[in-house]
């Protein structure tokens, strides 16, 4: 029995890890088509391990960042990888949003994560250059360096037999028969018994590809980060956000301490032009129109035309950037920041303009396909893997 991975991220390598690890009878054969792991989504973002604050309770991510969150603590632990539970607080610095503030804490506990409402006195001992009227402190939210996770992960499949290949581009995934059969950019192929599809940026275009349906689509959004200059890093303590919008997906701009003792101011979110568009000038022409052609983005542009105009002038003004972060950190200064590594977002939209918020996962074909797997993907990742190979069928 023959599994094929298809993506290098942390999702496929938690997969591969726990196959090799529970099924030492099954031959893994991870691909990734860059020379390095985790190079986009999984390797690019601000290393928080959410403890399940906002998601809709029954939710597969309510579920699966509850129970991905134990499981990666206990991973770090082992391999003695840096874990902090730092903690974070959303900040209300508006009357209107202390109602949303009370609905989040309503999830989180229906969720089982650890919250309190705090007045401005307890915010400000918490974290004491963030102001607001009140906030929602989360104690158990936590840091770590995904990056060296996957690279943790990756080391033990190795260890327990399983094959992981990089530079290796799968080009469609096809048949024989009953088995996936993998045709590689360099014209060779690789036959399994079971896929298991992990492509981030990449998962519509290869689910189309195979005959899978065309919802949803993924349509790339940047995030845009900057940093604090190293002796303005007592800003922040642990990790400062704004009270959500419930109608995105996005968390919106915040301050976010990292492992190694740097601090983040970000990101926002546009639309990228490339899939991979990290920087403001990458253009893919062809992936650009398929961004364009699907209906379901301009319906999104249609509902959220002034968020995405807000959106738009903090990627273009560093001052409407800091401006925003201001809003609850007031110390924070224009000279404070620097420029730092942007991300990429692969964000599923449905025909309708829905923005996709939960995971989903679709089964077929002796094959399992990630079609949406946004924050917190990265906190839950040990916990999806629970989730797909549950639908391998082995």
């Amino acid at each position: 029995m023959r599994v094929a991975i298809v993506g290098g991220g942390i999702l496929g390598l938690a997969a591969g890890r726990l196959l090799a690890r529970e099924r030492p009878e099954v031959e893994v054969v991870l691909l990734e088509k860059e020379a390095d792991l985790a190079s986009h989504q999984t390797g690019r973002n601000s290393g928080v391990v959410h403890a399940g604050l906002y998601y809709e309770p029954g939710s597969l991510k309510a579920r699966l960042c509850r129970r991905g969150c134990e499981l990666l603590r206990d991973f770090c632990a082992e391999h003695d990888l840096p874990y902090e539970e730092c903690g974070k607080v959303l900040v209300a610095v508006e009357e209107a949003e202390l109602p949303r503030l009370e609905r989040i804490l309503e999830r989180a506990q229906a969720n089982g994560a650890e919250a309190t409402l705090v007045d401005a006195a307890e915010l400000g001992a918490l974290e004491p250059h963030a102001t607001g009227l009140a906030a929602l402190h989360s104690p158990r939210t936590a840091i770590v360096d995904y990056g060296a996770v996957s690279r943790a992960l990756a080391a033990e499949m190795r260890e327990r037999g399983a094959t992981v290949r990089t530079g290796t581009s799968v080009r469609r995934v096809g048949w024989a028969g009953p088995h996936p059969r993998l045709e590689l950019s360099d014209g060779t192929t690789v036959e399994a018994d079971r896929v298991l599809v992990c492509a981030g940026l990449h998962a519509d275009r290869l689910a189309r590809e195979a005959g899978e349906p065309a919802a949803p689509r993924i349509v790339p959004f940047r995030g845009e980060y900057w940093r604090l200059r190293p002796e303005r890093t007592d800003l922040v303590r642990g990790l400062v956000y704004p009270v959500p919008d419930p109608s995105l997906p996005f968390l919106g701009v915040h301050l976010t301490r990292t492992v190694d003792g740097s601090v983040l101011v970000g990101p926002n979110a546009v639309l990228a032009l490339a899939r991979e568009g990290y920087r403001k000038r990458d253009l893919a022409p062809a992936e650009l129109w398929d961004t364009l052609s699907w209906p379901g983005t301009w319906r999104v542009a249609r509902r959220h035309w002034a968020s995405g105009a807000h959106e738009v002038a903090r990627s273009l003004s560093k001052r409407a950037f800091v401006r925003e972060a201001r809003r609850y950190v007031p110390e924070l200064a224009i000279e404070d920041v620097l420029p730092a590594p942007a991300g990429v977002r692969a964000q599923a939209v449905d025909r309708d303009g829905t923005l996709v918020d939960d995971f989903r996962l679709d089964v077929g074909r002796n094959a399992v396909w990630v079609r949406n797997a946004p924050s917190p993907a990265a906190t839950s990742s040990l916990a999806i893997a629970e989730e797909l190979i549950s639908h391998l069928g082995l």
